[in-house]
C-alpha cells in the first residue's frame, strides 16, 4: 500500500477551484471515470499489438460499475493496462497531468491511437460527489497491486 500523500496547498486551492468551477453538473464525474477506464483498455489493446501476451481477446475487455448502497460507494473496475505505484503517484498526484496525453504523444506516429482523456483533470471531478477516492491498480506484467488514496482538498 502506498504512503498517504497530500496535495500541496497551492494544488489544494487549484483542485478546489477546478472542482467548483470547471464542472457545473455533478453527474459528469461518471462520464470522466468511464472515459479513463476506456483509455486504460485502449492502451492495453494497443500495447498488445506488439506484446500479444499482455492482451485479451477483444470481447473480454470490460468496464464494470458496482454500487454498494450500504457503504455508499461506487466502484468502477476495468481490465485495462493498470498503473505502477510511480504512475499512480505521477498521474493522480499531479493535477492536470495526463498519462493518456503522454501515451498519445509518445505514439503519435502510429495509427489507431484514439485516447479520450488528454487534459488530466477529469479524474478530479469525482471529488464533487466523493469525500475520498481510492484507486487500486495493478500494471499488466506486475505481481503487486498498488493503492492511491486521497480526500482531495480535505488532505
Amino acid at each position: 500500500m502506498m504512503k498517504k500523500k497530500q496535495f500541496k496547498t497551492e494544488s489544494q486551492k487549484l483542485l478546489d477551484m477546478m472542482i467548483n468551477s470547471i464542472y457545473t453538473h455533478k453527474e459528469i464525474f461518471l462520464r470522466e471515470l468511464i472515459s479513463n477506464a476506456s483509455d486504460a483498455i485502449d492502451k492495453r489493446y494497443f500495447n498488445s499489438l506488439t506484446a500479444p501476451e499482455t492482451g485479451l481477446p477483444k470481447d473480454e475487455y470490460e468496464i464494470r460499475l458496482c454500487v454498494n448502497k450500504d457503504e455508499k460507494t461506487l466502484t468502477i473496475r476495468d481490465n485495462g493496462c493498470g498503473m505502477s505505484a510511480a504512475e499512480l503517484a505521477n498521474n493522480l498526484g499531479t493535477i492536470a497531468k495526463s498519462g493518456s496525453y503522454d501515451f498519445k504523444r509518445d505514439n503519435e506516429q502510429k495509427e489507431d491511437v484514439d485516447i479520450i482523456g488528454q487534459f488530466g483533470v477529469g479524474f478530479y471531478s469525482a471529488f464533487m460527489v466523493a469525500d475520498k477516492i481510492t484507486v487500486t491498480s495493478r500494471k499488466i506484467g506486475e505481481e503487486t497491486a498498488n493503492v492511491w488514496e486521497s480526500e482531495g482538498v480535505r488532505g
